[in-house]
């Protein structure tokens, strides 16, 4: 009888552990969405005209004129798309605590999120880093000097994307924890 008290207890304390996981894997799903798609909405608006000499003659940078800014976009789009698929199974997992093909799937699409995400921002993060500095070797000058405005929104554009390349690391790890609690 005492044996039988214990084991619900203790079954009882790991379902509640377990939904205690998936819904903080819900709410960090829902907070790296908000990085990506704030990441993807300000690399893609980002644009600024400077003068030169006259009205006429102008300079205008875009972020598309950086086709790693492109890529930045497309992969912060489709890993924001792939986070609100996501959100069903993670839901599934709060209501079925004790779902783990769901949390596998998750694991490994997660894996996969965050290595695409990680090659874009790294990608952006080397030209930002080009634009900011330049480079006297190849005769590449920092454009952040005279375009200050796309500089500032291109990098803070970066901050969103990292920021979801650790919480999609902390999620890994918390979908490790909740597979091998099993």
């Amino acid at each position: 009888m005492k044996g039988e008290i214990y084991e619900a207890k203790s079954y009882s304390s790991a379902a509640g552990l377990n939904r205690g996981v998936s819904i903080l894997d819900f709410i960090l799903r829902v907070v790296a969405l908000i990085g990506t798609l704030a990441s993807a909405i300000s690399m893609a608006t980002t644009n600024e005209t400077l003068p030169f000499f006259t009205q006429f003659v102008r300079f205008r940078a875009e972020f598309d004129d950086l086709p790693t800014s492109t890529f930045f976009v497309v992969a912060n789009g489709i890993v924001s798309a792939y986070l609100i698929l996501s959100m069903p199974l993670s839901i599934f997992n709060v209501v079925r605590s004790k779902a783990q093909n769901s949390r596998v799937i998750l694991l490994i699409l997660d894996t996969a999120s965050l290595a695409f995400l990680t090659s874009a921002a790294s990608a952006a993060a080397a030209i930002v880093y080009l634009a900011h500095k330049g480079n006297t070797r190849t005769n590449w000058f920092a454009i952040c000097q005279q375009f200050n405005s796309f500089c500032e929104r291109i990098s803070g554009s970066l901050i969103g994307s990292f920021g979801a390349i650790l919480i999609f690391i902390f999620l890994i790890l918390l979908s490790g924890v909740a597979l091998s609690r099993r």
